[in-house]
């Protein structure tokens, strides 16, 4: 890991020394002396030193947590826009009311939940590695709220709307076969849309009924496939993917092709399934990830073990998963206050 150079701007926190951080992340006499390069030279302003902050706390998560590519990128996301609200100021100097103030600006940009939440972490973790590094005698990061507080319930499909939305290509679509794929192996595997965008031919085992899918942290794991999927991926791949193959300029090992025979691209997924949530008459937050929630959520209400589900959807925490124990619990809610002659 780079180390940061041993500079602060006036009446910053930096403190010669500091303590091991919490959360996990090694102290400096845990790490290979290679890996803790000096940056040399004089200090450059604030704002091109923060700009080397950034860079290499990136290089960080990146080399030292090992974090995934798509997750490293929001970080950096997060971060830039961080650095936007926080202008000409010194990160060094921020208070905990600016910090809260920060988090009031995010839900004035109309952030979702999840990313707010996921804005929050990622500053946390910034804040982490420059106390770590000795820039910050504290993280006042830390003191903001949890996640509990940005999150909320997520948005699930009836069993009738799912049907409905799966049924939404047409003949005349131009790769009719593929979006019924794509949406059916969304649906059966409860997969998130960079997983089912990266998930290659090899890896999908029709005959078995089974995919192999590379979740986040490249930690792979096993994922049943429904019969339903298996026949519209027979049917993709009897009528179009061939055609989608040819006009890849070298091999196309993914199962998911685009029109130039190219991987098709989280992106793009995202788009499909806006496409044809709207035409199946849902609502317009409708995305990918509604499908891996009414996954989790209908598993759980036929009966299957949390444990299991969570398997199934790769999350490390069992605490990520028990979120659909709460959806499952207020649907039962609403068909007591429905029903119950005395609800």
């Amino acid at each position: 890991m780079r180390k940061l150079p041993e500079f602060a701007p006036k009446g910053s926190q930096h403190a010669g020394s500091t303590g091991a951080a919490a959360g996990g992340i090694p102290t400096q006499t845990d790490m290979a002396p290679s890996k803790r390069q000096l940056l040399t030279g004089r200090a450059p302003p604030p704002s091109r030193l923060e700009a080397r902050w950034i860079d290499a706390f990136l290089e960080y998560v990146t080399g030292e947590c090992r974090l995934a590519a798509n997750t490293v990128a929001a970080y950096q996301r997060d971060i830039r826009r961080f650095q936007s609200w926080l202008g000409s100021r010194a990160v060094t100097g921020l208070t905990i009311a600016d910090l809260s103030d920060y988090a009031a600006w995010l839900h004035t940009r109309e952030l979702a939940p999840a990313s707010i939440a996921r804005h929050i972490v990622a500053l946390r973790m910034y804040l982490r590695y420059l106390q770590l590094e000795g820039v910050l005698r504290e993280n006042l990061a830390e003191l903001l709220g949890s996640q509990k507080l940005w999150q909320r319930i997520p948005q699930v499909l009836s069993p009738d709307l799912v049907a409905q939305f799966l049924a939404a290509p047409r003949r005349y679509d131009t790769f009719a076969a593929r979006d019924r794929a794509l949406l059916e192996l969304l649906y059966a595997t409860g997969c998130r849309a960079s997983e089912v965008s990266q998930l290659r031919l090899r890896d999908t085992h029709l005959a078995e009924r089974y995919c192999l899918c590379q979740g986040k942290g490249n930690k792979q794991r096993v994922v049943p496939v429904g019969v339903r999927a298996v026949q519209a991926i027979e049917h993709y791949l009897q009528t179009e993917r061939g055609t989608l193959a040819a006009h890849a300029r070298g091999p196309a090992p993914w199962l998911l092709l685009s029109r130039r025979g190219q991987r098709l691209r989280r992106e793009a997924i995202w788009e499909l399934v806006k496409k044809y949530a709207r035409r199946a008459g849902l609502p317009a937050s409708i995305s990918p990830h509604t499908l891996r929630h009414s996954f989790a959520t209908h598993l759980l209400a036929g009966g299957a073990d949390l444990r299991q589900v969570q398997e199934l959807l790769g999350h490390a925490s069992i605490a990520t998963t028990q979120i659909y124990t709460h959806v499952e619990q207020s649907r039962l809610k609403k068909v007591h206050a429905r029903f119950h002659p005395r609800a």
